[in-house]
């Protein structure tokens, strides 16, 4: 068996093509459960908000980081875990915090506001810790990954399906209102059939090495949960906000991550394995912490 860090998975550019339109769908599908009032709504709880960009775009890569340091994973794999902690969160994480008992306003605005702020923070968080990390910088140099490039490809894949859906959602609110369930509902499954596509079409290296990365993926995805909920409890947020911002943080947008590993890094099979098997574990941890805190009362904080 070949070391991970040495296999590419395949896929064929016809395929990738699909991959994309999928991702842009699932964009379009959040864009349309998304209103000015959810930016506007910001600036009505800035410390939540705050906190939260604070917790994704700054605290989970650093910890993520640190992470692949003490558990010693190989370069693709640290790469992998980086990518997915550098990722947005996905409309998932409006579902589980409604489920959850959490401040669903704050979520929705989150994940709006996230997406767009990852379209530039996304490829330069992710050039700077990978460049840094002293094991997976010298992978990175050989795939000579342009940032600005990356940027480009999520404005394609993330910001104009996101823009487009904003609008339609502005200039026909009847029709949107009418169909913005059913799309919520068609992204989220065309998002697990592209999570369940790409390790189908690389089964066999799925199986190789999946035990590589089940664990390093579940201690990565407990601490980017236990991240959120830190940060809101250390701000002094009430047990309304840590929930969201808890499932908010822990919540990220695998099937991004796969459609830049592909397009990106040749499907190099560390970063594709942590991906693939995040995309599942996360929504399932994310269900399980949702329905323990939905038989739970909140504080009064």
């Amino acid at each position: 068996m070949l070391p991970i860090d040495e296999i590419r998975l395949n896929f064929n550019p016809a395929s990738l093509a699909v991959l994309n339109g999928v991702l842009a769908f699932l964009m379009f599908g959040i864009a349309l459960d998304t209103r000015i009032e959810d930016f506007k709504r910001v600036s009505r709880m800035p410390l939540a908000f705050a906190v939260g960009v604070g917790a994704q775009f700054v605290v989970l890569p650093a910890i993520t980081y640190a992470l692949t340091l003490l558990l010693g994973v190989g370069p693709s794999i640290a790469l992998g875990m980086i990518l997915v902690a550098c990722c947005p969160p996905g409309n998932v994480s409006n579902i589980l915090t409604h489920r959850a008992k959490g401040n669903v306003a704050l979520s929705v605005s989150m994940t709006a506001v996230s997406n767009a702020i990852a379209i530039v923070a996304m490829p330069l968080n992710f050039a700077f810790w990978g460049g840094m990390h002293p094991t997976a910088s010298g992978l990175l140099k050989t795939i000579a990954l342009d940032p600005l490039q990356m940027v480009g490809h999520i404005l394609l894949i993330i910001g104009l399906p996101f823009v487009l859906g904003l609008w339609c959602a502005h200039r026909f609110p009847q029709w949107t209102a009418r169909f913005k369930k059913p799309m919520r509902i068609l992204s989220f499954l065309a998002l697990i059939g592209f999570i369940v596509g790409a390790i189908a079409g690389n089964w066999r290296y799925f199986l190789d090495y999946v035990g590589l990365v089940i664990l390093a993926v579940a201690i990565h995805d407990a601490l980017a949960f236990g991240t959120g909920w830190l940060c809101a409890r250390a701000f002094g947020l009430s047990d309304y906000d840590r929930r969201a911002l808890a499932i908010e943080v822990g919540i990220r947008n695998a099937g991004l991550g796969l459609v830049l590993i592909f397009s990106f890094f040749g499907g190099l099979g560390g970063m594709a394995v942590v991906a693939g098997v995040w995309g599942f574990w996360d929504i399932i941890a994310g269900m399980a912490l949702a329905g323990w805190w939905a038989r739970k009362p909140l504080e009064n904080t």
